[in-house]
This record gives C-alpha cells, sequence and structure tokens, in this order.
C-alpha cells in the first residue's frame, strides 16, 4: 500500500508518532510518503520505503501569512498523481486534515483519508470557537479517525458530539529497540551532570504553558533541599524566559541544566532516576511511555491519557494539577527508598512493552487502511 503521511516535522509527540509509525510500515513492506513543511526530526535513518515531499514556502505580497494550508493541499494532489497514493493519514485534524480534503476535492478519484488525533488539535485548537466548524468538518469527511488514547476520544465526542463513525482508540507506542533501560556507558554520562552522586530529575517537552514547566522547577526545588539532586530541562519553547527567571529566583543556576533541543533523548532518559511531567493537559504523553521503556520511574498530573499510561503505585506516581508539594513527595519517596526504586523501574520496563508494542500498534492502523480502502 503506498500511504501519503502528513504531519508535523518539529519535535512534538504527533511527529515522533508519524515517523515512526512509517518506518514500522516500510519495514512491513508498505510505501510511506511523507508530505510536510520540513523533514520531520525523526525522519534521519534511510529506508527504500520511505520518502519525503517538502511542501514550498511560497509568499506573496497579496499574501499577509504564507498560505499553508492551501500549498500543503497542493502538494498533496501533486504526490498522489505522481505516486499513485492508496490514501492519507493526517495527523491533526487542524490544519492537516482539512487540506486533505482540499486535495481530495482536487482529484478526479478521491483517496481515503484517515485523520489521527493527538489532543491539541481538539483540546486546545478544536474547543476555540474560531476553529470549531473547521474541527468539525475535519472529523465528518475523515474516512477512519483513530485517537491516542480513550481520554482523548471520549473528550472528541463530549465537545463536538456523535460522530458518524466510531473513534479506535490506537495508543501510542514505543520501539524496546531504541528505548532501553540505562546500562554502564549511560552510568558514566551520568557522572558528568551529576559527579558526587546526586539524583537526576529530568522534563522534556516543547516548554509551552500548558506543560507547566515552572512547575517542575518547583517540584525540583522542594526535592534537592531534602535530597542532593539535578535538574535536566530539554526542549524550548515560549516558556523558557519565565522559567529561566524561575531558575534564578529559586536560587537553583548551579543546579539546573537547559539542554536546549536533544534528538536522541533516550541517551538522557537512560541516566535519569525519575521523569516530571505536571502538565495541565496530555492526551497520552509519549515521553512519559519513553521515559518508563528507559527504566525511569514518572511522577506526573492526573489528567487527560496519563492514568492510561502511567500506572500509579506501580511505574510511577499520579497528583493533581498544579500539586507540587504531592509530587515532589512522590519524588522523595521513590529515590530515597532503593527497593521500591527497583520494584518501579522494572515494573514500568515491563509495562511499556506489554502494554504498547509497536508490532499491536501498527497492525491496527493497517486494519484500519485496508478498512477505509475496501470501503472507498
Amino acid at each position: 500500500m503506498k500511504i501519503g503521511m502528513v504531519c508535523y516535522p518539529s519535535y512534538g509527540g504527533s511527529g515522533v508518532v508519524a515517523t515512526e509509525l512509517g518506518y514500522a510500515l516500510g519495514e512491513r513492506g508498505h510505501e510511506v510518503h511523507f508530505i510536510s513543511s520540513a523533514r520531520p526530526f525523526r525522519l534521519r535513518r534511510f529506508h527504500e520505503k520511505l520518502f519525503y515531499h517538502e511542501v514550498s514556502d511560497v509568499s506573496y505580497p497579496v499574501f499577509k501569512y504564507p498560505p499553508y494550508t492551501l500549498l500543503l493541499a497542493n502538494k498533496i494532489v501533486e504526490v498522489t498523481n505522481y505516486v499513485g497514493l492508496d490514501l492519507i493519514h493526517a495527523h491533526y485534524a487542524i490544519p492537516h486534515s482539512i487540506s486533505a480534503y482540499l486535495a481530495k476535492q482536487m482529484m478526479p478519484s478521491p483517496i481515503p483519508l484517515v485523520t489521527t488525533l493527538h489532543g491539541t488539535d481538539v483540546t486546545l485548537v478544536g474547543a476555540y470557537e474560531e476553529f470549531r466548524l473547521l474541527t468539525t468538518l475535519a472529523l465528518k469527511v475523515s474516512d477512519g479517525i483513530t485517537a491516542v488514547s480513550e481520554a482523548l476520544a471520549q473528550e472528541t465526542v463530549a465537545t463536538f458530539g456523535s460522530l458518524d463513525q466510531r473513534i479506535e482508540v490506537i495508543p501510542n507506542f514505543i520501539d524496546p529497540k531504541m528505548y532501553i533501560p540505562k546500562g554502564e556507558a549511560k552510568l558514566k554520562c551520568k557522572e558528568h551532570f551529576a559527579p558526587f552522586g546526586e539524583k537526576i530529575l529530568t522534563h522534556i517537552s516543547n516548554f509551552r504553558e500548558v506543560k507547566r514547566v515552572s512547575d517542575v522547577v518547583k517540584i525540583f526545588a522542594l526535592v534537592e533541599g531534602e535530597l542532593p539532586s539535578k535538574l535536566l530541562l530539554v526542549g524550548d519553547g515560549p516558556e523558557m524566559v519565565r522559567v529561566e527567571r524561575e531558575v534564578v529566583k529559586l536560587g537553583l543556576e548551579r543546579k539546573v541544566q537547559f539542554l536546549g533541543k536533544q534528538e536522541n533523548v533516550q541517551d538522557i532518559l537512560q541516566m535519569s532516576d525519575v521523569f516530571l511531567l505536571p502538565s495541565e493537559q496530555e492526551s497520552f504523553g509519549l515521553v512519559a511511555l519513553e521515559a518508563m521503556a528507559c527504566g525511569v520511574p514518572v511522577v506526573a498530573s492526573k489528567v487527560g491519557g496519563l492514568p492510561e499510561v502511567v500506572r500509579h503505585g506501580k511505574t510511577g506516581y499520579l497528583a493533581e494539577v498544579g500539586d507540587v508539594r504531592e509530587m515532589s513527595k512522590f519524588v522523595l519517596e521513590l529515590l530515597t527508598d532503593c527497593s521500591k526504586y527497583k520494584t518501579f523501574s522494572e515494573q514500568a520496563v515491563e509495562w511499556s512493552r506489554e502494554a504498547f508494542p509497536v508490532d499491536r500498534a501498527v497492525q491496527r492502523y493497517e486494519y484500519m487502511y485496508e478498512k477505509v480502502v475496501s470501503s472507498s
């Protein structure tokens, strides 16, 4: 099957999932054509079944902003005509599914559209009145819809009402060959950041307000007051300046390291002791799954799809949004009880592999593809 994969190229979870799905589909003999404004950052390994088509950034004086939705639609048609795509798989309803819908209107023989909802396209963008009708249209014109968690599927129905078709829940997944528990090499790497045996807490995100990165710093401050620790902050985004000010305000400049955007996050996770994700909203929390696959317990917010990913009291702990004291208490509980930490770490690895294997997810996407193609 020839699949057009439309996704964001950036560091967010949707781009990661789309790219890793593409590699897995390629291994199963499918031809995958990525269509995006830039090469997806995980699309760096050559594979004979994977291709990349860049959407041109065209600017004309008549346009105040580049009309990306229209340019993407045009590129989808170009690729379909050139390689003969069997279907389009759009990650994010807005704007990708709308672009795919426009593209279908320009095709002499329209091909099916599968939309995967990742979260903010429904919970944030789609919830705005200015985008509600567009998001509703994106869902209505999709031949198949998937969501990355049961919580997101339920929220979609609650926000937009019952749909003509059932939303299939296909959780995100990890490649166990890439995300493995820490080894001796990573322990040596850890000595660079924690030369005196300090515990390492880590947070990885796009530093948007919804991630509550300032809470990460507050949690760390409470932990560090009781136990020698270091904090690694990975990523970048609009909240960076505010977080830097919080670090200075709390006098933690020598304890916190800003590592910026990193591609191989597994290397950082493998030398971490606890992963923090105190988000205000998470439809799944892919990075929490990646941390657990590396044997790192997670302390996170009890929101969205996170309770489906993190098993409270077994692979990590969950607390109410904003309860930094409760979260710091959980972190200290893990880091001061070696036996409990070892159990949580082992259970995290086991759970990540049993509940979120790549093969199961790919098979379910293949079934969705076959269903929409046979019905078209």
